[in-house]
């Protein structure tokens, strides 16, 4: 009975936010209250609940997620990204143009959102396809690719970095565990898919495409850009801050030497928080005072960068809220006992429940959430690498974007193609992501 109450719940969502066209957050909050009621929560815990959910996604994630999006916006309004993609460019040369695109991609996609990355890349490959006079498609799938990747399965983006806080994973390894997929699955899903692509659906490789829609971008002079050097540095800083404190960590671990105040400096350096804030801070200095640009302005990009996540966090907070209701109501206890005595791994049973979600919900965020409400409760009886569990969850929540997703019709327009030529290339990609992850976090789990 709570599966086909979580279901009516599902069901009841994708109508509020497709059929009645309402807002996601709003949606959200409204199945929450409907499926606590449904579950016969007590009136006077629903409340309770889904603050709870909320304040708890949002407490972990508002201080990594906010820092996150200054730093990719200071590093794009510098023009550090446009520098990091032309000399990544000029550097592999005509050639190897993909494996350019894939690098910059890579790099700029761990600093910056999906979106905000998408945005800020598509008229830099627009431009180096009129000048090459190759596809746009034939870079845009690399592109998409990079991006998808770092975005599902790397902190600080928004599906990792939460999936960690509610599993109670150690950040650093999601992180460390997360390179060492996302980089196969990257070239598996971006050079290697985009020859696929051109065989199966050839006639898009010619599309021309438009970035009208994203009005005057702003380009810059490369000499008045910050160096190669100091713009992948500052946009990498949090990730080598946190890697460095996971290695040293995993290595007491594994070695056993003592406990110490240096070790203690360390690990607070490279907790998430902290290693966001120093990196945020390095890049006011890199990507603005050091170029003589006003303080004024340099927070006139941070302010705007918040503004344009406030309702990606109130989304996500809502994902939280329902993902609690599920949780208390009995639900992920329910599933948990269903699947008692199972020889069915946590990780897949974690890629699988994200992957229907993700179908279903079309948000990678709120799919990847009501996982966590339902496989939680199954963790304790499992020893499993909670950090493998997170990146199954991110890879499950990645699967066959279609049209209840945004990224779908940014990609359908942008790249000017057909609903079959979407799904062909898009709807794809993002499937190969999802399944290349599983693979490579399957035989991960092998090692670690």
């Amino acid at each position: 009975m709570p599966l086909i109450i979580v279901a009516i719940g599902i069901l009841a969502l994708l109508i509020l936010i497709m059929g009645f066209k309402l807002n996601t957050f709003i949606s959200l909050i409204i199945v929450s209250f409907g499926v606590a009621l449904a579950l016969g929560m007590p009136l006077g815990d629903i409340v309770k609940t889904i603050e709870a959910g909320l304040g708890g996604t949002l407490g972990h994630l508002a201080l990594i997620f906010g820092l996150g999006a200054m730093l990719g916006k200071l590093i794009a309004d510098s023009g550090g990204a446009q520098r990091i993609a032309m000399t990544l460019v000029n550097k592999f040369g005509e050639k190897n143009i993909q494996w350019a695109v894939v690098a910059a991609s890579f790099i700029i996609g761990i600093a910056l959102f999906f979106e905000v990355g998408l945005v800020l890349l598509i008229p830099i490959v627009f431009a180096i396809s009129k000048e090459l006079k190759v596809s746009i498609l034939y870079l845009g799938i690399p592109m998409t690719a990079a991006l998808s990747v770092t975005h599902g399965f790397l902190p600080p983006h928004p599906g990792p970095t939460v999936i960690a806080g509610e599993y109670g994973a150690n950040i650093g390894e999601v992180l460390l565990y997360g390179f060492i997929i996302a980089i196969p699955t990257v070239i598996i899903a971006g050079p290697i898919f985009t020859k696929f692509a051109r065989k199966v659906v050839p006639e898009s490789f010619t599309k021309m495409g438009s970035i009208a829609s994203l009005g005057e971008q702003k380009v810059f002079k490369l000499e008045n850009t910050p160096s190669f050097g100091i713009s992948v540095f500052t946009a990498i800083l949090p990730v080598i801050l946190m890697s460095i404190a996971t290695i040293i960590t995993l290595l007491q671990k594994t070695i056993g030497f003592e406990d110490n105040s240096l070790l203690a400096v360390i690990r607070f350096i490279g907790d998430a928080g902290t290693s966001m804030l120093i990196s945020l801070l390095v890049a006011i200095y890199t990507m603005g005072i050091a170029r003589k640009i006003p303080i004024k302005t340099v927070m006139d990009s941070c302010t705007t960068a918040i503004t344009h996540i406030g309702m990606m966090l109130l989304i996500i907070g809502g994902g939280g809220a329902f993902k609690q209701v599920l949780i208390d109501g009995g639900v992920g206890d329910y599933v948990a006992e269903l699947f008692k005595g199972t020889s069915l791994s946590p990780i897949l049973l974690a890629w699988i429940i994200a992957a229907i979600l993700r179908i279903s919900l079309g948000s990678a965020t709120v799919a990847a959430l009501t996982t966590a409400g339902l496989v939680i409760p199954m963790l304790g009886q499992s020893d499993v690498n909670l950090a493998l569990v997170v990146l199954a969850t991110g890879a499950g929540s990645l699967i066959a974007s279609h049209v209840n997703d945004a990224g779908f019709w940014m990609f359908k327009e942008y790249f000017g193609l057909s609903m079959k030529e979407t799904f062909a290339t898009w709807t794809l990609l993002e499937t190969v992501i999802s399944v290349a992850g599983l693979v490579f976090i399957l035989l991960l789990s092998l090692v670690v």
